[in-house]
C-alpha cells in the first residue's frame, strides 16, 4: 500500500509539471476519482483555464496483473493518456476538431515555425472563396530573391494575401535568361472578393515588382 502511495505521488507530481510547462504557472489543477479498466486508483485531472474547469486527461497507477503478464513482476507504475487535439483547441483557441484532419493550408501553415517556442495566434479561416492570379516575369541577372518577391506582395496585398507559390521556372534556352510564374491566393475574411478589385492589387504588384526588384514582366 505504502508503494502504491508513493507511485501515485510521482504520477500527480509528474503530469501537474506537465500541464503547468504548457499552461503556464499559476494554474490550478484538481483530481476527480475515476474508472479505468486497467488502472486503480484512476483519476481525471482538469485545470482551471480561463474561469473553466477542463478536463485535460486520464491517469492511473497500473493494475499489477497487467504488469506481470508483460514480464514486470517486480515493477509497479502509473499510466496516462491525453487528448493532443483537445490540448491544441484549448492553447491555440482552435474551434473546430476537424480542423486537425483537414489538408487545408491556410491552417497548416499557421503551425509551421521555425523555432518550437515561437507563440502561435489561430487566425479563424475565412468561409469565402479564394480569388487566383498568376503572375510571371524575368528575373534580373543578379540581385533577386524569391523572398524579396513575397514580402513585396504581402506589403502590398496585406491581408487580402492568403498565400503565394512558385509554381514554374523556366530558362530561355538561346538566352539563358530565367523566369518565374508564381500563384497568389487572395481570400477576404469576412466577405466575398470581386475579381475587378483583386485585379487592382494584382497590377499593383507587377508594378512593384518591376519597379523595385528590376524584373521584366510577362504580363
Amino acid at each position: 500500500m505504502e508503494a502504491m502511495k508513493l507511485v501515485e505521488f510521482d504520477l500527480k507530481q509528474t503530469l501537474t509539471r506537465l500541464v503547468t510547462h504548457l499552461f503556464g504557472d499559476g494554474l490550478d489543477v484538481r483530481w476527480v476519482d475515476c474508472y479505468f479498466p486497467f488502472t486503480h486508483p484512476s483519476f481525471e485531472m482538469e485545470i482551471n483555464f480561463r474561469g473553466q474547469w477542463l478536463e485535460v486527461l486520464g491517469c492511473g497507477v497500473m493494475e499489477q496483473q497487467l504488469l506481470n503478464s508483460a514480464g514486470a513482476q517486480d515493477r509497479i507504475g502509473w499510466a496516462f493518456g491525453l487528448g493532443l487535439e483537445r490540448l491544441a483547441m484549448i492553447l491555440y483557441d482552435i474551434p473546430d476538431i476537424r480542423l486537425f484532419w483537414s489538408e487545408d493550408e491556410r491552417f497548416l501553415k499557421q503551425f509551421r515555425l521555425s523555432n518550437i517556442n515561437q507563440k502561435v495566434t489561430f487566425q479563424p479561416l475565412s468561409k469565402y472563396p479564394a480569388v487566383i492570379n498568376d503572375i510571371s516575369f524575368w528575373l534580373p541577372s543578379e540581385n533577386y530573391t524569391e523572398n524579396d518577391f513575397y514580402d513585396l506582395v504581402r506589403t502590398i496585398g496585406g491581408d487580402l494575401v492568403e498565400k503565394v507559390d512558385l509554381i514554374d521556372k523556366f530558362e530561355h534556352p538561346k538566352t539563358h535568361k530565367t523566369s518565374h510564374c508564381y500563384r497568389i491566393t487572395y481570400r477576404h475574411m469576412e466577405r466575398t472578393l470581386s475579381q475587378s478589385e483583386v485585379r487592382r492589387v494584382h497590377e499593383a504588384v507587377q508594378q512593384a515588382a518591376v519597379r523595385l526588384l528590376a524584373v521584366e514582366g510577362r504580363f
